[in-house]
Parts: C-alpha cells; sequence; structure tokens
C-alpha cells in the first residue's frame, strides 16, 4: 500500500530518455512536487543553501561617504561574501556579510570607485548572485558667480525670467524666493516650468521687483545654490493695453513626443501666455482621461503620472482658451518597460528522481531576453547535461539528483535593463516520521462516519498501512477509504467497529495507534414547534432529547438567528430543568425562527429548529385624509398600520356626528365594517351636522387602537329628507283626537328651527279641507272629536331651509268608550268535555273590537242520586267529598277570544258536571254587559283511579287490601274489580280477577298467597261509562319476626349505641336487651320493650370505663351476646369494698345536710341584723 502524504503533484520513478522532444510542453506542468516540511517533522540538522538577505544598490556619490555598498547571506554552512566590480575580483572575500565603503580607502582616488559591482554569496551547497549596482561619482555643483538678469516689460505682455542651473548627473529642484527666502506665489498667470524657468503669461505692474531669485536644491549632493538674480521693471505703456488670445510659452511647436519607463514619473506641462490669462484644459484624444493614472496639478498646467504603466500610453492634447481665442498642442505618449518580474519563483525541495520545472516569468518593452546560470556560471560555461532543458521561461531538470542541490540564477534583460533572480533548489532525502498523535480517542455516533489521522512525512514519501485488532489490513473492509494525507475514513461505523487500531509505516517499526468509541446518536424526541403567540404571553419552546447515557458532559443551547440566546431566571429568556426555553412578554420583534441545539462531547451536535411567530392587534392606521366629493359626500382614506403578523381582515370606520345645534362631546359610533384589504371608503354624510372620523383596523387577534381622528367637517343645511314614521292616533278619552308620531333624531333635522306640521280631516266628510297646526314634539290633541270618530292624519317634517317631502295620509280614531250591547244569539253544543260555544258578532262596540270573553263555572256534579245510592257506610265520606267539589274560583275559568271570531271551543271540562256560560265583548276601553247566563251538563264518564291502596298481612299466606274511592268518579259508581298475579322473573303468571260489584266496599282479603313471592295489585273503579284507570302496588306477605341476632356496638362513655338490620318482609316483634355490669354487686337489668323494625337503640346510664355483658334471648333461648367496655376513667374502688357500704353513704349524706342547714342559718342572720338576739329559741 503506498500513499502520498503531502500534496506532491511530481512525478515519481524513472524517466524514459527516449521520451519525444514533441511532449515537451507537458514539462511546464511537471516541476509542481516540491516539498514543504512540515511544522512538526522533527530534524537534527539540515544544510541550506545561500540566501540574500540584503543586497547592494545604485548610487550617485558626491563624496566618499556617499559610497557604502551592503551584501548579507544566510545559509547552513554559513556563506562566503566576495565582491566583483566591472566584471573583476574586488576586496577580500568575508563570512556572512560584506560592504564596500569608500570612506575606509583614503588612499583610493574617489573617481576609482565608479563602475559595476556585483555581490557572491557561497557555500558548500550553491553559489547566490546580487543584482548588479552601478555607482556613480560626480562633482558637488557650484556656481562661482549667479547670473544676473535685468527686463523690462509692458503690463500685460508676458515674460520669460531663465534660471539654468550646472547640469549634473541628477536633475536639481528649482525654486524662485525673494530676499527673504519666501516663496514667489504661483498662480495661473506665474508659475514654474519644469525647466525651472519663471513664467508670466501677462504682467501686472505689481510684478515689479529687484529680488527675483533663482536657487537649484541637489538633493544627493545635499546642496542648494543661487543660480540667478532677475530684476524685473513693468511700465505702463501709452498705447491703449489689448487683450491678447493664448498662445503656449511651453512647449514649443503643435506636437511632442514623449517616451518613458514603465513606473517612472512624466509630467505633460502647457504654459500659456494671453490676456485675460487662459485656463488650461486636458483630454485624452483616444479614450477617456479618467481611464489613465494621470492628475491634473499646478493650476491645469501640468498633467502628471506618478507612476506610469503600459495602459497610459496614447494621445493626450492641452487646450489654453480665453475669451479671445484658444491654443493647443498635442502629445505622444510611449511607454517602455524594463524587465519586471511576473511572478517570482520561490525556493524549492524535492525528493531525488523528481522533475524539476523553474519558472522565470519576467516581461519588459521590448520583450526581455532570458539566460540561467547555475551557482553564478552561466549554463554556456557548465558542463552539458541532457537532462536539463532551456525553455523560453523555464528551465526543466529531470531525474534530479541531490548533486543537483544548487542555486539556479534567472537574468531577464532588454535595452532598458537587467533582472537577477536567483532561485534555491535542495534535492534531500529525509527519514520517514508519524506526525500525528499517538493514542488519540477518536468518538463518534453509529452509522456516521469515522476519520482517524496518521501524517506521515519523509523523502521519499513513506508508504503506511492502517490495521484493527485483528491485524487485518483495514482496506479491505469496503467501507474504509485512505486519503493522501494518512487519515483513514471508515464509514457507516457500528458497535462493533470499537476498538484499537494501528497505523504504521511500511517496511519500519514505526507505528502509532487510535482507539474509536461508537456511542448511540442523540436524538431530538420533541424539539420547537412552529407556535403563534400573542404579544404580551410566554411562549415556550421543547426540547426533549435522548443521548447515550455513556456521554456524561453535553450542553443544550437555545439560539436565535444563529446566535446564542442570554439565560437567565429573571430575564427575558429562562430554560428550565427539562431544556424547555421560556420567552416572556414577547414582543413582534421577537418573531424569528430559534433553534435547540444539543452538543455532546466533541461529537458535534444536532439541531431542531422551530419559530414563534407574535401574534397582536393591528397597529391603528395613519395618515387619514378626507378629500370633498360634493356637499353630503366625502371619501375617507387612510394607510393601514403595520398588521403585526395576522392580516388585517376588516377595517372599523367609525364617526361623531353632531348636529350644528347641539353641544358637547358626542359618543363614536360605528359607521360600517369594511374588508381589510381597502384602505378608503365614500361616506354619505347627513345635512347641518358636524363629523369627525377615526378607523379601527381589525384581525383576528383583535382590534387596534383607534386612529388619530380627522379634523372637524361640518355639512351645510337643507331641507328634510324625510318625515315621522309611525303617525297613529292614541285616543284614550271620548271626544279626543290624540296624533302622535316617532320623533325624528336630530341628526335628520336638517337646518335650524325644526317643527312638525301636523294635518287632520274627518274620514266620509263633505268637507276635504286639511285642518293643521304646528308642534316642536308629539302628541298633537284635537278636542270635540267625537266617540270612535274616524279622521285622516299626516304629519309633514319642516325647517327653515323649508318643508320635507309630502307625507302619505293615514286613518285614525278619536277616543273609545265601553260596548254598549252584549253578544247575542249565544248558543253551545257538549262533545265529553268540550264544549262549542257560538254567538252573533257584537254591535255598537264604539271602538276597535278587541275581542270576547267566555265566562264559564261548574256548579257541581250532573246529579245528586249517586250520593243517595251509596247509603249510611259511605255518608260521612261521599259528604266530605261532595264538600270538596263544591264550586270555588278553581271552578271558574275565563276563555279570551282575540279578534272577531264568532265562535269557540272550551276544552278539558269535567265529566258528569253541570256548568254555567256567560259571554262579553270588549274594547281598549273594557267589556260590555255579560250575555244572559246558559247553562250544559258534560255527560257521564269512566272514574279515576282510586286515590289510595294500602296492605295488612294477617298471616305469612293473606293479604287484606284497603283503598278509598277515585277522586274523580265522573258518574255513578257501580262497584270494583281487583287483579292480582305474581311477579316473577321468566314469564307472566296467571292473572286473577276479583269482582266486587258493591260500591260501598273499600276492602278486600286474599288468601291462599305464596309467603315466598311477591305480587302486582290492581284496583279498579268503575262506572256505567266503564272501567277507569287501575291503581297499582306491587306487596307480600310478612313472614314471622324474630328480634334481632346481628347487632353492631358502638361504645360511648355512658352507653352503647346499637344497630341491627331489620329483617325484609318480617313483622315486626318486641324484644328487650338484658345487661349486666361485670363488676362486684352487679345484676341483670333489661332495657324498655324494643321493636325489631326499629334498627337502632342507645343504652344509656351506664358507668364509664366498664365492662358490661349484653345479651338478647327468646323463647327461652340466646339469639344474641357479648362483653364490652364503655370509654373514659374506671371508677375508684377503696378495698374491702368500703366505698359501697351503706352506712357510710348513711353518714356522709347527714352530715352534707347539716353543713347546708347552718349555711342557709347565717344567711338569713345576716339579712335580719340584730332582730332576733334576744329570742334564745333561735338560737341553734
Amino acid at each position: 500500500m503506498c500513499v502520498s502524504q503531502h500534496p506532491w503533484m511530481g512525478c515519481r520513478g524513472p524517466y524514459s530518455p527516449v521520451l519525444p522532444l514533441i511532449l515537451l510542453p507537458l514539462y511546464f506542468l511537471l516541476a509542481q512536487g516540491a516539498i514543504i516540511l512540515p511544522e512538526h517533522y522533527k530534524l537534527q540538522t539540515l544544510e541550506t543553501l545561500p540566501n540574500l538577505t540584503q543586497v547592494p544598490i545604485s548610487v550617485t556619490a558626491f563624496s566618499r561617504e556617499d559610497i557604502i555598498l551592503k551584501c548579507e547571506a544566510t545559509g547552513n554552512p554559513t556563506p562566503q561574501i566576495r565582491w566583483e566590480k566591472d566584471g573583476k575580483q574586488f576586496g577580500p572575500e568575508q563570512t556572512g556579510s560584506s560592504v564596500v565603503d569608500a570612506s575606509e580607502h583614503e588612499d583610493m582616488p574617489l573617481d576609482s570607485f565608479a563602475g559595476i559591482y556585483q555581490c557572491f554569496a557561497a557555500n558548500n551547497k550553491g553559489t547566490a548572485v546580487t543584482q548588479t549596482a552601478k555607482v556613480i561619482v560626480d562633482s558637488v555643483p557650484l556656481v562661482t558667480k549667479e547670473h544676473e538678469l535685468h527686463k523690462t516689460a509692458f503690463v500685460g505682455e508676458s515674460i520669460i525670467l531663465t534660471c539654468n542651473p550646472p547640469k549634473k548627473s541628477t536633475t536639481p529642484q528649482v525654486y524662485w524666493m525673494g530676499k527673504k527666502m519666501r516663496h514667489i506665489d504661483q498662480t495661473d498667470r506665474v508659475i514654474i516650468g519644469l525647466d525651472g524657468n519663471l513664467y508670466f503669461a501677462n504682467l501686472l505692474k505689481s510684478d515689479s521687483r529687484k529680488d527675483y531669485n533663482c536657487y537649484a536644491q541637489y538633493e544627493e549632493a545635499r546642496t542648494v545654490i543661487l543660480v540667478t538674480v532677475a530684476k524685473l521693471n513693468v511700465v505702463s505703456s501709452n498705447d491703449v493695453m489689448h487683450e491678447k488670445k493664448p498662445h503656449l510659452l511651453q512647449p514649443q511647436g503643435s506636437h511632442t513626443v514623449k517616451q518613458a519607463l514603465r513606473g517612472q514619473r512624466l509630467t505633460l506641462e502647457c504654459i500659456p501666455k494671453g490676456l485675460p490669462t487662459p485656463k488650461v484644459e486636458w483630454e485624452k484624444t483616444d479614450g477617456d482621461l479618467k481611464t489613465t493614472s494621470a492628475r491634473i496639478e499646478t493650476f491645469n498646467r501640468w498633467l502628471h503620472f506618478e507612476s506610469i504603466t503600459e495602459d497610459d500610453e496614447g494621445e493626450y492634447k492641452c487646450r489654453a482658451h480665453n475669451s479671445h481665442g484658444n491654443a493647443t498642442h498635442s502629445f505622444t505618449v510611449t511607454v517602455k518597460a524594463a524587465p519586471y518580474w511576473t511572478k517570482e519563483t520561490s525556493d524549492l525541495m524535492y525528493a531525488p528522481g523528481e522533475t524539476v520545472k523553474l519558472d522565470c516569468l519576467a516581461k519588459g518593452n521590448p520583450e526581455p531576453t532570458i539566460s540561467w546560470s547555475i551557482n553564478g556560471q552561466s549554463l554556456a560555461v557548465v558542463d552539458d547535461d541532457p537532462r536539463r532543458i532551456v525553455t523560453r521561461t523555464a528551465l526543466i531538470l529531470r531525474d534530479v539528483k541531490t548533486s543537483d542541490t544548487a542555486v539556479y540564477q534567472c537574468e531577464a534583460t532588454n535595452m532598458n535593463g537587467s533582472i537577477i533572480q536567483n532561485i534555491n533548489l535542495f534535492v534531500v532525502e529525509l527519514p520517514p516520521q508519524i506526525l500525528s498523535s499517538d493514542g488519540i480517542v477518536y468518538k463518534v455516533f453509529e452509522d456516521e462516519d469515522v476519520y482517524m489521522q496518521c501524517e506521515a512525512f519523509g523523502v521519499p514519501l513513506p508508504d503506511i498501512s492502517w490495521y484493527h485488532e485483528d491485524d487485518i489490513p483495514l482496506l479491505s473492509d469496503q467501507r474504509a477509504s485512505l486519503f493522501t494525507n494518512g487519515t483513514i475514513g471508515l464509514g457507516n461505523v457500528s458497535h462493533t467497529d470499537q476498538g484499537l487500531y494501528t497505523c504504521s509505516v511500511d517496511n519500519t517499526n514505526i507505528s502509532i495507534t487510535a482507539n474509536l468509541e461508537v456511542f448511540n446518536r442523540t436524538v431530538i424526541h420533541k424539539g420547537p414547534q412552529d407556535i403563534h403567540v400573542h404579544r404580551g404571553e410566554s411562549a415556550f419552546l421543547d426540547c426533549l432529547f435522548y443521548k447515550d447515557p455513556r456521554l456524561l458532559k453535553y450542553e443544550v443551547h437555545w439560539k436565535k438567528r444563529g446566535q446564542n440566546l442570554e439565560l437567565t431566571i429573571d430575564k427575558k429568556y429562562t430554560m428550565f430543568n427539562n431544556n424547555t426555553l421560556k420567552v416572556k412578554n414577547v414582543q413582534i420583534e421577537d418573531t424569528d425562527n430559534y433553534s435547540c441545539e444539543v452538543r455532546t462531547e466533541s461529537l458535534g451536535q444536532v439541531t431542531a429548529t422551530g419559530s414563534i411567530t407574535v401574534v397582536a392587534p393591528p397597529e391603528p392606521p395613519s395618515s387619514l385624509t378626507l378629500s370633498v366629493d360634493n356637499d353630503y359626500s366625502v371619501t375617507l382614506s387612510w394607510t393601514p398600520g403595520a398588521s403585526n403578523n395576522s392580516p388585517t381582515t376588516e377595517f372599523i370606520v367609525e364617526a361623531q356626528e353632531q348636529p350644528q345645534t347641539d353641544s358637547g362631546n358626542p359618543r363614536w359610533q360605528v359607521l360600517m365594517e369594511i374588508p381589510g384589504d381597502f384602505s378608503h371608503i365614500q361616506l354619505s354624510l347627513q345635512p347641518f351636522c358636524i363629523y369627525r372620523f377615526r378607523v379601527i383596523a381589525v384581525n383576528e387577534v383583535g382590534r387596534s387602537h383607534p386612529s388619530k381622528s380627522t379634523n372637524k367637517h361640518a355639512t351645510p343645511p337643507t331641507v328634510p329628507y324625510s318625515n315621522p314614521t309611525n303617525v297613529r292616533t292614541n285616543s284614550t278619552e271620548p271626544g279626543i283626537l290624540l296624533i302622535t308620531w316617532d320623533e325624528m333624531e336630530k341628526r335628520l333635522h336638517n337646518g335650524q328651527d325644526f317643527r312638525y306640521q301636523v294635518f287632520w280631516r274627518e274620514a266620509n266628510s263633505q268637507n276635504t279641507n286639511w285642518e293643521s297646526s304646528y308642534v316642536k314634539s308629539p302628541p298633537f290633541i284635537v278636542n270635540n272629536t267625537g266617540t270612535f270618530t274616524p279622521f285622516e292624519i299626516k304629519v309633514q317634517a319642516v325647517n327653515a331651509n323649508g318643508s320635507g317631502p309630502a307625507p302619505e295620509a293615514r286613518t285614525g280614531h278619536s277616543g273609545e268608550d265601553k260596548p254598549e250591547e252584549p253578544p247575542t244569539g249565544v248558543s253551545f253544543t257538549v262533545m265529553n268535555s268540550t264544549v262549542r260555544v257560538t254567538w252573533n258578532e257584537a254591535q255598537n262596540v264604539r271602538g276597535h273590537l278587541l275581542g270576547y270573553k267566555i265566562y264559564i263555572r261548574r256548579l257541581g256534579p250532573h246529579s245528586a242520586r249517586e250520593r243517595r245510592s251509596l247509603g249510611k257506610h259511605h255518608h260521612m265520606k261521599e259528604r266530605d267529598r261532595l264538600e270538596k267539589h263544591k264550586p270555588t274560583n278553581g271552578d271558574s275559568r275565563v276563555v279570551h277570544v282575540h279578534g272577531a271570531k264568532t265562535s269557540a271551543e272550551v276544552t278539558d271540562l269535567r265529566l258528569f258536571s253541570h256548568y254555567e256560560l256567560k259571554l262579553t265583548a270588549f274594547n281598549s276601553k273594557g267589556e260590555s254587559p255579560p250575555s244572559p247566563p246558559a247553562h250544559f251538563n258534560t255527560p257521564e264518564g269512566a272514574p279515576g283511579p282510586p286515590s289510595s291502596l294500602r296492605f295488612e298481612s294477617p298471616t305469612d299466606t293473606s293479604l287484606v287490601l284497603y283503598w278509598t274511592p277515585p277522586e274523580e268518579i265522573n258518574g255513578k259508581l257501580k262497584g270494583y274489580r281487583v287483579l292480582y298475579q305474581k311477579v316473577s322473573m321468566g314469564d307472566d303468571s296467571d292473572v286473577v280477577m276479583r269482582e266486587i260489584p258493591d260500591p260501598k266496599v273499600d276492602s278486600f282479603e286474599l288468601k291462599d298467597l305464596d309467603p315466598s313471592s311477591s305480587y302486582l295489585f290492581k284496583v279498579i273503579a268503575q262506572t256505567a261509562a266503564g272501567d277507569g284507570p287501575a291503581i297499582e302496588r306491587i306487596s307480600a306477605t310478612l313472614l314471622e319476626g324474630a328480634p334481632p341476632s346481628n347487632i353492631t356496638v358502638v361504645s360511648g362513655n355512658t352507653s352503647f349505641n346499637l344497630s341491627w338490620v331489620p329483617g325484609e318482609r318480617h313483622r315486626n316483634r318486641g324484644f328487650q336487651i338484658s345487661y349486666l355490669r361485670k363488676s362486684a354487686g352487679g345484676q341483670w337489668e333489661k332495657s324498655e320493650l324494643l321493636n325489631s323494625s326499629q334498627g337502632f337503640y342507645s343504652l344509656s346510664g351506664l358507668q364509664p370505663g366498664t365492662e358490661y355483658s349484653l345479651m338478647i334471648d327468646h323463647d327461652n333461648s340466646t339469639l344474641w351476646q357479648g362483653v364490652f367496655r364503655t370509654v373514659g376513667p374506671v371508677p375508684s374502688e377503696m378495698p374491702g369494698r368500703f366505698a359501697t357500704q351503706g352506712w357510710l353513704i348513711g353518714l356522709i349524706s347527714a352530715i352534707l345536710l347539716l353543713i347546708l342547714i347552718l349555711l342557709i342559718l347565717c344567711l338569713i342572720k345576716r339579712r335580719r341584723g340584730g332582730k332576733y338576739a334576744g329570742t334564745p329559741s333561735l338560737m341553734i
């Protein structure tokens, strides 16, 4: 198994010398396998090639102190430094660093140091070479006497004051200053040119001065010299001064060609003259000036390139202009370039046998030529090697060896200069090492992938292998994959994959181990849900999860938008012990996604995400505006507020409407409700009212606060739009016509001075004229109108602007009176318990007939013969029953018949009864006199059930039935029928019937009954009309009873509470309870006589804390007995039963009585004083 441990992309293995040259371009892809020493690779000693850390630079020297050339290099072993000047050895070799310092060689002329210098740093691995450095020796610039200028010119003319500093190897910086070393102020009119001259576009009288001094500063020579002293006299001309069109003082001609080297500075200059002072503008004629690196400086006179590039090449033009014309000059700018690196090659380390490509990527204008050297020697002078191939931009070395370790120089040269680059190539063999830590424990969830590291390094690259505990190569498992960095990946691991793994370097004893632990997955069973919460409430998000019990360290984090929440007990976010998150007092801004993240040690985390949507009533609408459509119509518009996560379903438009005659603050009323997707509504308004409007938004959560109200809006008055409604008469007294109506709301008055105009005229009258009157409010009364006379009436609304629409007439009447006559033609038809009554329509009602009243009264039974037939036995009972059936208020009824009906049915009458009937008509004032009384009888009917039924059981096989006659006999009672049958769970038994033809009989004895069965008994009363309903009861005979034998006793302080369950169907049996106090001297005593059916008895008068024997006997046998103790302390006893002796008790009683008599006598004496002091017979 062979694995590459680092990103080496080079070719390994032997190279075929017969590879055709046609494949030469492929070499450009090869030199990518350079070795990079890992940080943790431990190497005792490694020899390295020289590496230049300081190199010499070119210098212009004006003194010995200016010539200091430094060269320094590092390496192992330390390199030797030597110099060459103009291609020849210069000075001795030095170790590590070397300096050429002219001040140390006073014996050598300064001019002898001028030349081309190059530094070489060498050790046993190779030689590094520096770029050549040029030393120029120049003399310090001097001026024996400054040049003097005297010039005179007229105002408005242009002039040039020249400077002409000495020519040196460096260009000086020129300054024009006055006597006090103050700079001459430069403007667009006065400016210093690139040549150092001072240019005046036009002269002013104030330009006259004698101290125009030109200074030249040579920065490298640290020298400033005065070159020129000029005097300028500006005089006024006798001629009229004329303005002049622009001309260019600099440059001359119409076109200039400028050439510059890439990276150098270049300044294009245009200095005009003219009056007034011309302005200068620049442009790039073959492109956009803004896309170049140029910037305009010095009052637009210069176009400056600080570091020019090939992109700045092209055509430029300046234009000077004033009010009299313009002048132009064009420039052609070309950019050449000395060689420069487009990419520098870093030092390289390779293993033997690799193919190496050394790049030399340089550009220039013109295109530079590339040359190669090894350790400072040109390839042309070193031995030819077929393994080396030189291309235009690279040197390719095949099958490198350790002897190829060297410093390779790449030099790029063109007419503008040259550059050199040192490339260290180190071909080395290094022993293998495993860089990953030993004994790492990898923890992973089952069904996941695990990656165990085994980073190894060496030259050549070592091969590694992975093994499990059973020494079987891990790559034999299809789930395993080995990466180039030595990491082994094992997919879809299970608990069986746990254990020890070994990584070893092939063919060595170098190895490390790794331990794999597999855990059950962490699973969130119930994560946060997507919930909606009302604003201000608390939201709860769950995070219930399972983790492997072996994972003791875990953390639960709640996040919002990926950021951890600050969880505290008393703040907004709280996490409970079960990891539930509580968000307190939620607001709209809390609407977001929330995630629960469970982190288990180093195994990663699982996340579940939910959301909180905070809903709230919408925000109130804003920006309410009213646009007037006409006098009585406006359009209300608004801007909806935020819906707060619940869509707005509707808007409620509320209004304050107030008639202009009212004062105060009217209440807000709902005007209309409109859908939530509307933001305007047209409103119709009532005349002569003042309005204010507001809008409320509504969503599923609730209503918003009302919006700010609109300003007040008033509508103009007009005539009433409508008349009052429900116009009617409400006359209550004869001779009075009372007209009333529903008052109109003030909002409908539509103007001031609102009133009602009431119209009336008698109906069916020859006079058709209307009478009218004005009133402020209802009602309106007209007198002397007769009784119940019909009138036509109408009411019209009127205000100061006019009358409302024409009202409709209605018919009303003057006041009513009671009907004069009773109904006639009263007749009836009896049908069982119903009577149908008919009559003629009432006359002279004198009002609206509201209906009739039928007065019906029961006078008693149909006949008294029934009472005589009952005989003496029932005489008393029947007399009581007839007394009960005497007519009472309960036997009188009033039946209302509403409307003009002339017949009605009266139901639920009692049968076999005598009734009286009267009839009246009624209106709103009262009833008519009653009709003459009419009488009728109801027919005989079946009786009701007997009133009661009870039983007595003389023996256990016989029952006596006792009943009472029916409450409602409904005729003449003929007798009774008794039916009975056994009650059984199976089929019904036979029914036995006994006829009792005598109505006087009210009991019946049944014998030979089954003591073990219950019976259903029915008793039915009979008349000539048939049998009535039965009274039903279930009963059985009673068995012979006995005293109770199962008694529960509850003890008290001085009593026993005895309870028992009486025997079912047993006759009552009397008995007594015998009891005996078990202390000395006790005797049997008996309780009062008890009944076996009472179920409870309290045996009292006992001593506390004492045992008693209780017993019940019957027929000389004991049915129940027991020993029980009362509650409380035991009474004390003296030895030998002394406390129970009779004489002792008598003695104590006598002493107590004597003491009581003495106390009474003392009290009497005190009350009477000394009255009895002389009466010895009263002294005791």
